[in-house]
């Protein structure tokens, strides 16, 4: 073998190698920052009765959380790709357990949507830096990488009926101080990652050198996508996400007053549908990523959101013995693409990780909190039945995917 050949194995190794411990303790982390997210939809069966709540105040806490913890994801990031900031990590874990103390004592609407707003923030500025550390661990396996990373955060998600019903239908709004202690363990995990992390930064995650030109080192490489291309491909991804973002929210947040009023469920029994839609999508995201490295990012994302509209268009309208098998199923199709559209972004902006994950993960899941609104609202006055059957029409917006470009592969 010449020397020019090991070289090339060698460096096709090094780009290869896959850090399954960080990735592990940042997915950790990622579950533990939306678990204390998943404590404010938790919440939603409690403070209804305990505040007197409306419909349509849990829409716009459902809102508040989404905007605040999803909007800013863009602008963090955007800053982040210039000044990669570690620190930014476990800061943003102690403003998620302000929030946290601010929940469970929240007397009235307006503190327990400050409360909120502190959540938020905490996740706005865990996530584009988040994904970084995961771009750095992923070597050449980016889908299953990206995967293990939101297999965390979608797990952290689905503990939300749990916690309703062992935590806050025996303890009340009180329960929410055992978020606390999530926070706590995050910054714990996050002491072995931040210095792998401000290591890999010191190496290679300095913004690129300019090159003879005037062009930067990233440049050098040919572009796969016109400028035109790029934006047309971010605005269609961004759709989809966008209506996958809506019906999440209108299953996440109203789904289960839907089997209250409907079917006749205790607040616990209504739980359980809740989870395995949630459950499976924890399933659902990590086989995604799988698959995704193997048949390409964009047939993954059309199987996900137009594969799963046929059970989105059948769920409110099945008995209760159905619900159970088609909303699991939903589930996991629904999120098998999840992962999968974050990677796709960052393949369409290479050197721009934060703002592409930010774009995604980010601002089209904070703009779906307009759809907690707009369906709780709706729902005060059209009634919440009409409401999921015109929520479970959004996922035929997938079928827009098959208009995307081909992946960078």
């Amino acid at each position: 073998m010449s020397a020019q050949s090991s070289s090339t194995s060698a460096s096709a190794a090094v780009k290869q190698s896959t850090v399954f411990s960080i990735l592990v303790a940042i997915s950790s982390v990622h579950l533990l920052n939306d678990s204390m997210q998943s404590v404010v939809s938790a919440l939603f069966p409690i403070v209804e009765n305990s505040l007197g709540l409306k419909l349509g105040q849990i829409g716009w806490i459902a809102f508040t959380l989404n905007m605040t913890s999803s909007v800013l994801q863009p602008v963090v990031g955007i800053i982040s790709d210039k000044k990669p900031a570690p620190w930014m990590l476990p800061a943003g874990m102690a403003c998620s357990m302000a929030g946290m103390v601010g929940l469970a004592y929240a007397p009235n609407f307006w503190l327990l949507l400050l409360a909120v707003v502190f959540v938020g923030l905490g996740s706005a500025v865990f996530h584009p830096e988040g994904s970084r550390v995961v771009y750095f661990a992923a070597g050449g396996r980016r889908g299953l990488a990206q995967s293990i990373y939101q297999v965390g955060g979608n797990f952290g998600q689905a503990l939300a009926p749990l916690m309703t019903i062992y935590i806050f239908v025996p303890l009340g709004q009180r329960g929410a101080v055992f978020g606390t202690f999530l926070a706590i363990a995050a910054i714990i995990i996050l002491l072995k990652v931040v210095p792998w992390y401000s290591v890999q930064l010191a190496d290679k995650g300095k913004p690129a050198p300019k090159a003879k030109g005037g062009g930067t080192a990233a440049s050098l490489q040919p572009p796969l996508y016109s400028n035109k291309t790029i934006g047309f491909a971010l605005g269609l991804l961004l759709i989809l996400v966008f209506a996958r973002s809506w019906y999440a929210a209108g299953i996440g947040s109203f789904y289960q007053f839907f089997l209250q009023s409907e079917y006749g469920l205790s607040i616990r029994q209504a739980q359980v549908p809740l989870f395995l839609f949630m459950a499976a999508g924890v399933a659902g995201t990590f086989f995604g990523g799988i698959l995704a490295d193997r048949f390409g990012r964009k047939q993954m994302m059309l199987f996900s959101i137009a594969g799963s509209a046929p059970f989105a268009l059948l769920l409110p309208h099945l008995p209760i013995e159905w619900v159970y098998p088609v909303i699991f199923v939903l589930g996991f199709i629904l999120q098998s693409g999840f992962a999968v559209s974050v990677v796709y972004a960052q393949e369409l902006m290479p050197g721009k990780v934060g703002m592409a994950s930010g774009l995604v993960t980010g601002l089209a899941f904070g703009m779906g909190g307009l759809g907690a609104i707009a369906f709780g609202t709706a729902a005060d006055h059209y009634g919440l039945a009409d409401v999921m059957v015109a929520c479970s029409v959004l996922p035929l917006f997938g079928l827009l995917s098959i208009m995307l470009p081909k992946d960078r592969r």
